[in-house]
This record gives structure tokens, sequence and C-alpha cells, in this order.
């Protein structure tokens, strides 16, 4: 009975490391990313329709200039699905376009033109009207990378120059695969050992089993009347 005993408390231990290991990247997983797939060339050649993009699930207080940032807007697109773009100013910038004649325009932020070297062809404007916005606080201006096919905020001048409420970010697309992976892993490694633990336990019940089954029955004269 003592190996049965050893095998019932190596699976106890094993699915107690397992299973927390295990839950704890499942629910940590699907709190802090999400997933999304894009479905137009707004931001090529960045980001091409059909691609995969993971996003880090974050306030919109904390998002950057620069950032490619999903989020939901409804009210503008007329239905609740994400759409990517690219925040070029936050709260206090002031966003302008075009400095330059033509295909040599530039954005500017506060006054200084803005280095893109992420957009798709040279043309910054992408034929749409120049404009001069200064977001307020707690809103963010967004461009998509490929100028002349993105319905961004210089679609939506006339509603607060274009810029988007905080609160509809829903997350920040991330390049850095580290710590989803180390997720996946972690998950991986818990429905391992959360199996190797029922093994365990299975083997205890087997050789528990053995060991009852070969115990001789108590001779005659030892059974009282």
């Amino acid at each position: 009975m003592g190996r049965a005993r050893g095998l019932g408390i190596a699976a106890v231990v094993v699915g107690l490391v397992g299973l927390p290991a295990g839950l704890g990247g499942v629910l940590y997983g699907r709190y802090a990313f999400g997933g999304s797939v894009v479905s137009g060339e707004s931001m090529a050649p960045t980001f091409g329709r059909g691609d995969r993009v993971v996003f880090e699930r974050i306030d919109g207080s904390e998002v950057r200039r620069g950032d490619v940032v999903v989020f939901s807007a409804p009210d503008r697109y007329g239905l609740d699905a994400l759409v990517i773009e690219r925040v070029v100013g936050v709260g206090g910038d002031r966003v302008a376009c075009c400095t330059g004649e033509a295909r040599d325009g530039r954005v500017t932020l506060n006054g200084e033109p803005l280095r893109e070297p992420y957009l798709k062809g040279t043309e910054a404007g992408g034929g749409f009207p120049a404009y001069d916005v200064r977001v307020p606080e707690g809103r963010l201006f967004l461009l998509g990378d490929h100028r002349a096919n993105a319905r961004d905020s210089r679609a939506f001048l006339d509603d607060r120059g274009g810029t988007l409420p905080t609160s509809a970010i829903r997350g920040r697309v991330i390049d850095d695969y580290t710590v989803p992976v180390v997720l996946g892993v972690a998950m991986m490694a818990g429905v391992v050992l959360v199996l190797v633990a029922a093994g365990l336990g299975i083997a205890a019940m087997v050789v528990r089993r053995k060991a009852r089954a070969v115990v001789p029955p108590p001779p005659p004269w030892a059974v009282r009347v």
C-alpha cells in the first residue's frame, strides 16, 4: 500500500502545481490580451487585409503617440466591430496637414513636420482636404497608414475635429509576443501536469486494488462464530 500512497501524494502535488498554472494562464491571457483580424486596407502596408493582430488591453489614458490601437466606435462606423488605426495626436496636441506641395506634403504635430516611415506611398494627406485640429483633453486624433484609403479622423472633422474619446480604446497592438508566448507555454504546461496528475491518480487506484486482491483470506480458525 506504500506505493499506492506515494502515487496518490504525487498526483495531488502535481495537480496542485498544474491546475493553477493552466487556469492562471487562461484567465490572465483573456484579461490582458485580445486578438482581431484586419478587415480592410486602411493600415497597409503595416497591416493588410486578413492579418491577425494581437493587442494588449489597456486604458485609453495609457495610449501614446504612434501607437497602433484597436477601438470601437459604432456611432461612426455603424457596427461594433473593432477598428484599427494609428494615434497621431493626444490631448493638447495640434495636428495639421499638410505642409509642402502635393506628394511632398507632411502632417505637422505641434508645428513640427511628422516623420512617418510607415506610410503607404509618400502622400501624407491622401487627397483629403486640409485640416488643423487642436486635440481636446481625453481624446485622440487617429489616422490610417494608407491615407488615401482610410476613413479615419479626417472623415469626421465636424465632430470635435474628428477626435475620438479615449474610452473607445480597447487595446494597443503589440509586436513583441514574448508575454503571450510565455502565457501559452504556461497553459500548455498546466494541461500536461493536470493530465500527469490524473494518470498518477489512476495508477494509485490500480496499485491499491491489486494490493487488496493479493491479500489472502483469513484462515478458518481465525474466524469467530
